[in-house]
């Protein structure tokens, strides 16, 4: 006999997130997942222009700070597993924000900084990409000027955004070919370094976590390492084009950060074998050579010939990073729309691509434009980008472990995997990457952080912490404009229809929750 179930034991969990986003389902499976995870790190690129400023804070001990950096970043990919499996929702971090902590975290926390750190990314790596460009060729007058590669990085970013309209697909296929390069490049390189007579043998102490002069030290090398792991995210807001979506985006996101753990950690192993942590010529501490130290290194490892092929590999990993920057915002932007975060214009779907048209355009434009912005304003703005980047990577992934064990709370106790996956390690990972936050906001304050100063306030400051105060104002002006969603935030991101598995048949439990078809009514 049977008995019905009471009522506190349904437990009502939500599927994908509304129907009718118009994407086209089914496009990509686990290793394009991974693909799109990778590329969108931009491996070589990341390595190339982080490994010297690394070296710079934490000497030989490097390996150790990718290490340690990387700690925080694996805790909050549980996080975003754990509530992808609840709420695969394009929007990822806005809508799981946004059920825990209501509308307005979520759309400053969850929107607007993330968003924000990407089109800043975006500046960056399209200037990266365009100055290798030019130099491999051999156009080095333009490489040499600042408005060649700015307007050669426009041009980049017009042709990307060309790619990323398209299609899912089309952007999945570019860059298995051009992830493929970076991580043979990469390997290659690693390789012959650690072969050339003369190089040191590795050593188990440049792990050594307990080596660092004290909590700033540790604290900025690990706030740097973050932007060298940033972005396997963006594979997730990809997460209703995929098959079985609330499975192989998780997977796909723990997958590719530890196939980047082991690369980075290669590279670093074999440059520091190299040349080592010194301050002049070669050694990856000389200030000389933090900016690039692929550029500096791959000519004495490879040979000029071989050389160029790693200058390319770092040329089309900015490109990719690029490409999937520009698929994950405007992913993101229209699960916003849709669900009356923003402007009805950024939930337009191209009938013919199915993808988000408008909100892929926006991207590519508002990068480009502050792409000029920027250059007008100071020439050392790449340096600063890179390291305001840090700090609002630290507030938003920090925030979605956070969001992660407040809303699982009521179920932690359901078993030891759901107290350990859903709670102890996000709630872990939450509070490494806000208190990295906080003790590099203390420090970017100074005017001596990074290369530009603003009235005695650093210019890393001012971008990173600046960019938050902006995102504050536009929410406030939002609330005005977007009433609905802001008055009942968690109603507008989900629409609960609870369908038990075959053998438990009686146990449905229907919510039906209206989601505003016109977001600017009031």
């Amino acid at each position: 006999m049977t008995t019905a179930p009471h009522a506190t034991d349904v437990r009502p969990v939500p599927p994908p997130a509304p129907e009718g986003k118009g994407l086209r389902t089914g496009s990509v499976g686990l290793a394009a997942s991974i693909a799109l995870g990778l590329s969108s790190v931009a491996p070589a690129y990341s390595i190339a222009v982080t490994l010297g400023f690394v070296t710079l804070v934490a000497g030989d001990l490097a390996p150790a700070a990718l290490l340690l950096g990387f700690l925080p970043i694996l805790l909050t990919a549980f996080a975003f597993r754990e509530l992808n499996r609840e709420m695969p929702d394009c929007g990822t971090t806005f809508v799981w924000t946004t059920r825990a902590f209501g509308p307005a975290a979520g759309w400053l926390a969850g929107g607007w900084v993330a968003q924000a750190a990407t089109v800043i990314a975006m500046t960056a790596l399209a200037k990266v990409s365009a100055g290798y460009l030019l130099a491999l060729l051999g156009l080095h007058t333009l490489a040499d000027s600042s408005a060649g590669v700015t307007a050669t990085a426009v041009l980049l970013l017009a042709g990307l955004t060309a790619i990323a309209y398209r299609g899912l697909r089309v952007a999945a296929a570019v860059q298995y070919a051009l992830l493929g390069l970076q991580l043979l490049a990469l390997l290659g390189f690693g390789a012959a370094a650690l072969a050339r007579p003369g190089a040191a043998t590795p050593s188990l102490g440049w792990l050594d976590p307990l080596g660092f002069d004290g909590f700033g030290p540790f604290a900025q090398a690990v706030l740097l390492c973050l932007f060298i792991y940033w972005g396997w995210d963006a594979l997730i807001t990809t997460n209703e084009e995929t098959r079985d979506s609330g499975r192989i985006p998780g997977q796909a996101a723990v997958i590719s950060t530890l196939v980047l753990l082991g690369t980075y950690l290669f590279t670093a192993f074999a440059a520091l074998s190299f040349a080592g942590a010194g301050t002049d010529g070669l050694g990856l501490g000389n200030p000389d050579n933090a900016a690039d130290v692929l550029a500096t290194l791959a000519p004495p490892v490879l040979g000029d010939a071989l050389a160029r092929v790693m200058q390319l590999a770092v040329c089309v990993s900015a490109a990719s990073a690029l490409l999937t920057c520009l698929v994950g915002t405007s992913r993101g932007t229209l699960s916003m729309a849709t669900h009356g975060a923003l402007p009805r214009a950024f939930a337009r779907i191209h009938p013919r691509h199915l993808t988000p048209g408008f909100g892929t355009v926006f991207f590519g434009a508002t990068a480009a434009g502050l792409l000029v912005l920027f250059t007008l304003v100071s020439s050392h703005f790449l340096g600063d980008a890179i390291l305001c980047i840090g700090l609002l990577i630290a507030c938003y992934y920090g925030t979605t472990a956070l969001a992660c064990v407040w809303y699982f709370r009521d179920r932690l106790r359901d078993s030891p995997r759901d107290l350990l996956l859903r709670g102890v390690l996000p709630l872990l990972g939450g509070l490494l990457m806000l208190a990295a936050f906080a003790r590099s906001a203390t420090d970017m304050y100074d005017p001596a952080y990074g290369s530009t100063s603003f009235h005695g306030v650093g210019g890393v400051f001012l971008l990173g912490v600046g960019s938050i105060a902006v995102g504050a104002v536009a929410m406030l002006v939002a609330r005005t404009r977007l009433p609905r969603f802001f008055h009942d935030g968690r109603t507008a991101v989900a629409r609960l229809t609870v369908t038990d598995t075959p053998d438990t048949p009686d146990t449905t439990v229907s919510t039906d929750l209206t989601i505003p078809t016109d977001p600017t009514e009031g």
